[in-house]
């Protein structure tokens, strides 16, 4: 079977470990050129040698997603090097969490500057070299959260269900300049995110997903490829579930 991003290039913001690691992997296995963005920057030399010696060329770059002048210079990194960009996948994020009446300003404000303002910054950062090549795929990471809501995570659901928002405004504004736009909605995934919550909160959740188990990065990982391959040439504005069926 031939790889299907062999050539493309393919930028990964959150890349450093947990689902965005596993998306680098995924994609350099395939093929891609990779540009991988983290503000871990040791961690992120760590997976970009993993993807080179699954043969993947790579540009690595540090610095926070919700700095616009990071995304900036990322994307003229990569077009300086390859003169083209294929794929984003705006996977960042980070948590936060407290009870409503409790959550402070600061914890509103930082996974909102992450999770909502940071996937408009990479969006709009990589748009004008797509639309200039009249193609192109952008993926942004929603969660099950921005769905359903969950206790203690205004802010998470919020900034998730604004990705949905912008996910699908986009779709509708870029697909006639023929680019793609969708987005993810993981469920409970083994990371370092969820590594955090209480066993027993972990079995009590598990017991709801029809599956038996938290989803693995791997899992996400797969998805994101199967959206921005050929494969999906005539999906845009979706939201794709990747729960277990946790909310059946």
């Amino acid at each position: 079977m031939n790889p299907r991003f062999t050539d493309r290039v393919v930028l990964i913001s959150g890349a450093a470990q947990g689902i965005g690691a596993a998306t680098a992997l995924c994609f350099a296995a395939e093929g891609a050129r990779l540009a991988l963005l983290d503000m871990n920057a040791s961690a992120l030399e760590g997976v970009a040698a993993q993807c080179q010696a699954l043969g993947a060329q790579t540009l690595q770059h540090a610095g926070s997603v919700a700095d616009r002048s990071v995304w900036d210079g990322a994307v003229a990194a990569l077009l300086a090097r390859w003169g083209r960009l294929d794929v984003l996948i705006n996977n960042a994020g980070i948590t936060r969490d407290a009870r409503f009446e409790k959550m402070s300003v600061d914890q509103f404000d930082a996974v909102i500057d992450i999770n909502l303002r940071g996937v408009f910054h990479g969006a709009q950062a990589v748009t004008p070299a797509m639309v200039a090549a009249q193609q192109g795929v952008i993926i942004n990471t929603s969660s099950v959260v921005g769905l359903h809501g969950n206790f203690g995570q205004t802010n998470y659901a919020a900034a998730k269900a604004g990705v949905i928002g912008m996910t699908k405004t986009w779709a509708r504004e870029l697909g006639p300049k023929g680019i793609r736009v969708n987005a993810v909605a993981p469920g409970f995934i083994e990371t370092p995110m969820t590594a955090a919550i209480p066993d027993k909160v972990s079995e009590m959740l598990v017991e709801q997903i029809p599956l038996g188990r938290f989803g693995r990065a791997e899992d996400i990982a797969n998805a994101y490829a199967f959206l921005a391959s050929d494969a999906a040439a005539y999906v845009t504005g979706t939201v794709l579930e990747v729960t277990g069926g946790m909310m059946l």
